[in-house]
Order: C-alpha cells, then sequence, then structure tokens
C-alpha cells in the first residue's frame, strides 16, 4: 500500500469519525424530553445534568493534552468514540437516577477526548494535505446531525423508548467505527517530537492563542442560541405554530452542511481570514434579521443566514491554531476546545436570562456582537498565504504523503 494510498484512507476514516459523532450527540440531546421523563429529573435537576456533560469534556479535553504526548491522537479517539456510543446505549438502558448519572459523565468524559483527538488529526491530516480540508470533516458532522436529529424525531414519533431508539444506531455504528480507526493518519513527525521535551505552546503561547478562544467561545454561543431557543422564539415572539417552529433549527443545520461541503473551496480561493470575515458578517446579518423580523418567514431567513455565517468559523478555528503552533498543534487544539464547552454552558443560560429581564428580541442582539468580536481577530486566521492554494499544495506534495506511516496507533 502506497502513502498517498494511506493518507487518503486516514481522511476517509477521520470523516467518517466526524460524522458518528454527529449522529451519536443528535440522538442524545434531541430526546432530552425523554430521558428527562424516563428518570424523573426534575425541571431544577435538570440543567445540573446537562451542564455536567460540557464541564467533563472540557476536563477531559484538558487531560487529553497530556495523554497525546504518550500515546497518538490516533489511539485516543480509537478508543473514546467506541465509549461514546456505549455511554449513549447506557443512556438509553438505565432504570435509576445513578444510572444515567454515571452513563452522562461517562460520556462527557470520553466526549471531551474525542472532540479534542478527532481535531487534533484534522489539524495534522490538512497540513499534510496543503490545503483546506478541516470544513469537509465538520461538514461530515452536520450531516450526521442531521440524520441523527431525524432518526430521534422517528423514535420520538413511533413512540420508540430510548433503548429501543439508541440500539439500532449503535449496533450499526460501533463496528464501523472500530473498523475504520484502523486508517487513522497521524501526523508524520510524531515520533521525531516525541524524542524530544515537550514544551507545550512556549512562554506566551496561550496569549497568541487567547483569540481563538475568545472567537471559538463566541461561535458556540451563537450555535446553543440558535440550538435552544429559536423554536421559543419563532413560537413565543413571532406567533407560529408548534410544528414550524422546528423547522428554524433544521433549516440552520442543513445550510451549516451546505457552507461548510463547499467552504474548503472558499478557503483555498480567498484565504482563511476573508472567508472568517464574511462568515462573520452573515452571522451577524443573521441575528440581527430575527431581532428584527416581523414575522415567521422573515424569522426564518434569519436562521437560514446563521447557519451560512457560523458554520465555517469553528473548524477555521481549529486550523488557525494548528497553523500558528506548528510543532504543538495537539496542545493547542486541546486547550482551544475547551472553550467550545465554555461557549455551550454561556450561550444558553445568556440569552434566557436576557429575554426574560428584558426581551428576547433584545437577547439575539447579544450573541450578534458577540460573534463581531471575530473581526477584530479575523489576522489570528493567518496571512492571506495559508490559503492553502496549489502552489502551496506542490510545495507541500514530497511531505504530504509521509502521515500515513503513523497511521495505525503510536
Amino acid at each position: 500500500m502506497t502513502d498517498d494510498v494511506r493518507l487518503r484512507r486516514g481522511r476517509g476514516a477521520l470523516g467518517f469519525s466526524f460524522f458518528v459523532q454527529g449522529v451519536t450527540f443528535a440522538l442524545l440531546v434531541t430526546r432530552i424530553p425523554a430521558i428527562q421523563d424516563r428518570y424523573a429529573i426534575s425541571d431544577g435537576m435538570l440543567p445540573v445534568f446537562l451542564a455536567a456533560v460540557p464541564v467533563l469534556a472540557g476536563v477531559a479535553s484538558i487531560g487529553t493534552e497530556h495523554l497525546v504526548k504518550r500515546v497518538a491522537p490516533s489511539v485516543v479517539l480509537r478508543w473514546a468514540q467506541p465509549l461514546v456510543l456505549l455511554s449513549l446505549l447506557g443512556v438509553g438502558a438505565g432504570e435509576r437516577l445513578w444510572h444515567v448519572a454515571v452513563a452522562l459523565g461517562t460520556f462527557g468524559l470520553s466526549v471531551g477526548a474525542l472532540d479534542a483527538s478527532m481535531n487534533m488529526l484534522g489539524v495534522s491530516l490538512q497540513r499534510a494535505y496543503g490545503r483546506s480540508i478541516m470544513l469537509g470533516f465538520h461538514a461530515a458532522y452536520s450531516l450526521g446531525g442531521i440524520l441523527g436529529a431525524s432518526a430521534a424525531w422517528y423514535g420520538a414519533h413511533a413512540q420508540l423508548g430510548l433503548l429501543a431508539g439508541y440500539l439500532p444506531a449503535v449496533a450499526v455504528l460501533l463496528p464501523l467505527v472500530l473498523l475504520g480507526s484502523r486508517h487513522y493518519a497521524d501526523r508524520a513527525d510524531r515520533a521525531a517530537t516525541e524524542a524530544e521535551p515537550d514544551e507545550g505552546l512556549g512562554a506566551g503561547g496561550f496569549a497568541l492563542l487567547l483569540p481563538l478562544c475568545l472567537v471559538m467561545a463566541c461561535a458556540y454561543i451563537g450555535d446553543s442560541t440558535v440550538a435552544n431557543w429559536s423554536a421559543k422564539y419563532l413560537q413565543d415572539v413571532l406567533g407560529s405554530s408548534e410544528q414550524t417552529a422546528t423547522v428554524p433549527y433544521n433549516v440552520y443545520m442543513v445550510t451549516t452542511l451546505v457552507g461548510r461541503a463547499v467552504g474548503d473551496l472558499g478557503v483555498r480561493r480567498f484565504g482563511a481570514v476573508a472567508v472568517v470575515r464574511g462568515g462573520t458578517l452573515v452571522a451577524a446579518s443573521g441575528f440581527a434579521v430575527v431581532a428584527a423580523a416581523p414575522g415567521v418567514w422573515t424569522g426564518m431567513l434569519g436562521f437560514t443566514l446563521l447557519g451560512i455565517g457560523l458554520c465555517v468559523i469553528v473548524p477555521q478555528t481549529f486550523a488557525a491554531a494548528g497553523r500558528l503552533f506548528p510543532g504543538a498543534s495537539d496542545t493547542a487544539v486541546a486547550r482551544l476546545n475547551i472553550f467550545n464547552y465554555v461557549g455551550f454552558l454561556i450561550g444558553s443560560p445568556l440569552v434566557g436570562a436576557i429575554g426574560d429581564a428584558w426581551s428576547y428580541r433584545g437577547a439575539m442582539l447579544v450573541p450578534m456582537v458577540l460573534v463581531l468580536v471575530t473581526l477584530f481577530h479575523a489576522r489570528s486566521f493567518g496571512p492571506r498565504e495559508a490559503r492553502y492554494g496549489v502552489d502551496h499544495e506542490r510545495r507541500a506534495g514530497d511531505r504530504a504523503v509521509d502521515v500515513g506511516r503513523g497511521g495505525n496507533g503510536v
């Protein structure tokens, strides 16, 4: 097997891993009401359970930063993803409150390791390819999210229990994940760097990473706003029916998929800075349209713009961290990944508190302003030459195929 074949297989295997994670996460979050009913979780305790998942995921992301100094990210991902799937099954199979607490705790810890290691491999593969491919991985995640949410909708519509809804997905995906994990591709220079002491980001390194951390948190505040408040906003503020209120998030997910599917082409043509700036302006205009919408269809347009705009920011933030710290990309990605969960934790309560204290129209302006913060840090996404165009790809060609040599583990 040639090295370029191993590289392509590594890219395909990682793309499937992103897809599976999209399915898994959607199956969990879209059945939260059913989980609450099954385990008789009170309204007061539910936020505690939900907050525990991203908190534990953040802890696991920090742990992964140190773990990958001893083992390859592919090894972490190979064990973390099956554990995520099995913990999802545990959520559906339990009977007592402590059962779901253990299952959700395991889910949080394993998903933190999974998110960090997936994006570490994505960053190293993009460097090996010498062109932008990171958005494609996140497009696979969006596709998985759409299919997972659709499967969850069918399960709820057919009145399937949680175990009956989760078991077929886990039974199909688990063996495929284990099979695909044989082809994960670590970065080619890992053997050389493991022989040297790891200095992390170096003196002042985190200060350089901090703008990207802020961008990541703000992007996830925007994303969690759509996920948690779009239905309520359309129904309570714009007067839609309950059925119509479910549409904006689906539209958001579809436009996210489309934007990410074509986003790599934009990065190659115009550069990461231009794409991130454009996405930021489109996302901010989406929040503005939602806040000012006179009716349901204008609100739909706003949420559509949000999907198109926000979808490019997170993948490019991970890619920018890899470019900023080429010798310590694993450390940079692990620390950056923590702010994914920070944004998730802050976003929904922030919008809800402002909506209750003032108005939900006004609350939509807050994530709009936070997303615009990205414009002030756009240069952190790299110079125009970092767009991985054709010339760069030719220069990188000789080293691109080397990544496959680490494809099966440490």
